[in-house]
This record gives C-alpha cells, sequence and structure tokens, in this order.
C-alpha cells in the first residue's frame, strides 16, 4: 500500500501499534478513538480496500481513482467527501503548481489521500500531536488543519502573482522588454489565474455555505467554527486573485492599444520617410531633365564627324548656348511652379 503513515488516536494520544489498515480501523472502534490515514497515489486495489474497510461510496472512491476533481464538499452515507486543490508558486517560471488532496471524514476515521508530492502533510500530523487538546476534538480537528494548511500555501502564491503583476505594470510602462514577451507574459500569469480561482474560489463556495456545510454532515458545532476560521482567511485571497485577473485583463488591453499606437507611429514615420525621399527624387529629376538638354545638344556636337549641319555656320556656336541656357532656364521655371525645386 502507498501508505504514508497509520495511527488511532485516543483522547487526543497516538496510540502505538497501529498495524495494519483494518486492525487500525478495527482498533479505533474498540477504543471509541479514531484512525487517520494518510495515502500518496492508491492504486484502484488500495482504494477499493478503503471502500471496504470504511463503508465509502462507490462514486466517492471513483473520483479518488480518476482524480483531476474540481474542489467539492459532498455527503455520502455517514462520510463525507472533500476534495482540494493545494496550490505553490514557481517564481522562476511564473507558474502555479496544483496539487490534489481527497479527504474522507467520518464518525472514527479520516483519510488524507494525495494525488501529487505536494504538500507534504507528515509536518502538520507532528504539529498536532504536540496539540493533544486540539486531536482531542477528533476528525474534525484533522479536517481543519488539513484545510488551514491549504490555504495557508495560497497566501505565497497570491504574493507571488501580485509580484509578477507589479513587475508587468512596471514594464508595461516604461517600455523595457519586447512586446511579444510581454504579451505571452501577460497572457500566462492570466491562465494561471484563472486556474487558481477555479481551485480556491469553489472551495470557499463549498464551505462559506451553511446549508451545503449541513447538508455534507458537518454539523458538529466545533468543526463549524474551525470552517468559519477557514472562510474567513479564503474570502480575502479570493477577492485578491479576482483583482488580479482583472488587472491583468486591463494591462493586456493596456499593452494592445500601446503596440497598435507604436505601429502606428512607425507607418507615420515611414510615410513621413517615404514623402521625403518622393520630394528628393523630384528635385534629383527635375535638375537631370535641366542638364539634360544642354547635355544632348553638347553631346551631339561633340561627336567630330567631318560633316555636320551647321559646322561652318558663324553664329552657330552662341545659337548652341542661348538654345542649352533657353532649355534650362524654361525647365527650371517650369519645376519651380510645380514646386518640385
Amino acid at each position: 500500500m502507498s501508505l504514508v503513515d497509520i495511527a488511532v488516536y485516543l483522547d487526543g494520544v497516538r496510540v502505538p501499534g497501529a498495524g495494519t489498515l483494518p486492525e487500525a480501523a478495527a482498533q479505533a472502534r474498540e477504543l471509541g478513538g479514531f484512525v487517520w490515514l494518510g495515502l500518496l497515489n492508491p492504486s484502484d486495489a488500495e482504494v477499493q480496500q478503503l471502500g471496504e474497510v470504511f463503508g465509502l461510496h462507490p462514486l466517492a472512491l471513483e473520483d479518488v481513482s480518476q482524480g483531476h476533481q474540481r474542489p467539492k464538499l459532498e455527503r455520502y452515507d455517514d462520510s463525507t467527501f472533500l476534495v482540494l486543490r493545494p496550490a505553490r508558486y514557481l517564481p522562476d517560471t511564473e507558474l502555479v503548481e496544483f496539487g490534489e488532496l481527497h479527504v474522507f471524514i467520518g464518525p472514527n476515521f479520516i483519510v488524507s489521500i494525495r494525488l501529487a508530492e505536494h504538500p507534504k502533510l507528515s509536518g502538520m500530523r507532528q504539529d498536532l500531536e504536540q496539540q493533544p487538546e486540539v486531536l482531542r476534538l477528533g476528525p474534525p480537528a484533522v479536517l481543519h488543519a488539513l484545510l488551514d494548511r491549504v490555504v495557508d500555501d495560497y497566501e505565497p502564491v497570491v504574493r507571488g502573482i501580485e509580484k509578477a503583476v507589479d513587475e508587468i505594470e512596471d514594464e508595461l510602462f516604461d517600455g523595457s522588454g519586447s512586446r511579444r514577451q510581454l504579451a505571452r507574459r501577460i497572457y500566462l500569469l492570466s491562465r494561471e489565474v484563472i486556474t487558481f480561482q477555479r481551485a480556491a474560489r469553489p472551495l470557499l463556495e463549498a464551505i462559506k455555505d451553511p446549508h451545503q456545510v449541513e447538508a455534507a454532515g458537518l454539523t458538529q458545532v466545533e468543526l463549524r467554527r474551525y470552517l468559519r476560521d477557514v472562510v474567513d482567511h479564503l474570502i480575502p485571497i479570493c477577492d485578491r486573485i479576482d483583482n488580479y485577473r482583472q488587472l491583468l485583463q486591463n494591462a493586456l488591453t493596456v499593452h494592445l492599444s500601446l503596440a497598435t499606437q507604436a505601429r502606428e507611429e512607425e507607418m507615420a514615420q515611414m510615410t513621413q520617410t517615404s514623402i521625403e525621399q518622393s520630394e528628393a527624387m523630384k528635385k534629383i529629376s527635375s535638375w537631370a531633365a535641366i542638364i539634360f538638354a544642354p547635355t544632348l545638344i553638347s553631346g551631339i556636337y561633340g561627336m567630330n564627324f567631318a560633316t555636320m549641319p551647321e559646322l561652318d555656320w558663324g553664329i552657330g556656336y552662341p545659337l548652341a548656348m542661348l538654345a542649352m541656357g533657353g532649355f534650362a532656364v524654361t525647365l527650371y521655371v517650369i519645376f519651380k511652379r510645380k514646386n518640385w525645386l
């Protein structure tokens, strides 16, 4: 069996020699105490054995075997089934790693089943064993400790997300980093926040509603006090994570607006450059045309052929110069009027 720990507690004190699961369950019933069983990734056969020993409902056992359940609180016959989604923040990747914790609680037993390595509950059990006055309250005290541990672990997640959101806001307005990387960071963090909401919000709704708590069979006065304590811690966490989701949505909208504005400014700059280049080409083309006519005439009469028209014409040279100047001046006036020069 993927057993982490098993113990029988009587009057808040651990009874030595719990033995196997059936033996521990029988010992708890005989002594009037309760058994606390911790499992990690149990096999289907082990889950089936749990059902046989504690009389657990097949539908709840099916949820354990399949995993990937959302937080919920359900009543089956004489036992209550609770699904928790522990979480921890990974600052290097800005991702939230989620675990899955299933809890069965009955009159004389509590079973905690982890479907992931996180969170490790051995330290919590040791702390409770140092407080026999708390364990004397029975399975409700252990249930409160499990809930409190999961909710307390949410706080570092919220702080990590808050830090990442602050960095995104700074990066958004100081222009550091590439637009593509920033958009990807906002999107990925938004996805983690939404997933975290799906872990925390249903848990709050389950344990906050007194009718749902009563329907789940958690009618002990002391347990309800414990649940109110957990609710008081969970409400501000859910409120903060809701705010961070809205902030990230606003940041993505602002980022898209800034990116669009930057693209428009870039297009305007390119258009202005194109206009300036066009004006320069007009000037170059105009001067080229002005120079073309004199160059053509001088080029023709510079070919040094023996027989060419007007070679012996006395006024040929002054007339050629006048023609070249006339062409040049005429084109200059035309281009000037068109603002090409």
